[in-house]
């Protein structure tokens, strides 16, 4: 088995990312990916629906440091609330359409959660989180993340929020509505979803 690197594609910003093809085409089981991903713990991969393996570039520093707030925010509600179960962006799901993708922030509620046995806790768990969280980083297309945003909802998440501290916008997700822009919020609420939390953005906008 071959491997074709495609040739990446340079942004605005100059970064760029990699997609792996494998020539003749052969698709990956789960077991064969999660090897291929601890054979490169180093790298942050995703896989798509086609089974395209996908090399995703860190975060810039700064979006970093946005992300570390995001999830001290959500944290601290999740703990208190205690319905669900929260996830940094190092964690990988296998979705309904055999994308294998890791949102920056994830939580699933505890009776889906309980739902699954320890052995596919162990591995990439074949569920859709119920709430996502993708941050923007000068390192992202904003098209693709809208296409992974909507990806999401196409598999079952209840709630999603594309956060883009470039623009200052947030892109709102929700089974059978339209996506909501907001345009330079302070805040962001997740009811009903997540009951009673909300998201103060003045920090992530500074």
């Amino acid at each position: 088995m071959s491997t074709v690197l495609e040739k990446p594609v340079i942004d605005e910003f100059g970064v760029s990312r990699f997609v792996l093809q494998f020539s003749p085409f052969i698709e990956m089981s789960d077991e064969q990916f999660s090897d291929f991903c601890q054979a490169n713990s180093d790298l942050r991969i995703e896989r798509n629906s086609r089974g395209e393996v996908i090399i995703i570039p860190p975060a810039f520093t700064e979006t970093g440091a946005v992300n570390f707030n995001l999830v001290i925010e959500f944290g601290i509600w999740a703990k208190r609330d205690g319905t669900g179960k929260g996830f940094d962006s190092s964690t990988g799901f296998v979705l309904r359409n055999g994308a294998v993708r890791s949102p920056d922030l994830s939580w699933i509620r505890l009776e889906r959660w309980n739902a699954l046995t320890d052995a596919e806790r162990a591995k990439f768990a074949h569920i859709c989180p119920d709430f996502v969280v993708e941050l923007r980083s000068r390192s992202d297309n904003l098209q693709k993340l809208k296409e992974k945003m909507q990806e999401y909802l196409d598999n079952g998440v209840a709630l999603g929020w594309l956060i883009d501290a470039l623009e200052r916008k947030v892109y709102i997700y929700r089974p059978g509505a339209e996506v909501e822009a907001l345009e330079n919020p302070a805040e962001i609420a997740g009811d009903p979803v997540l009951p009673g939390f909300v998201l103060d953005l003045r920090e992530i906008w500074s």
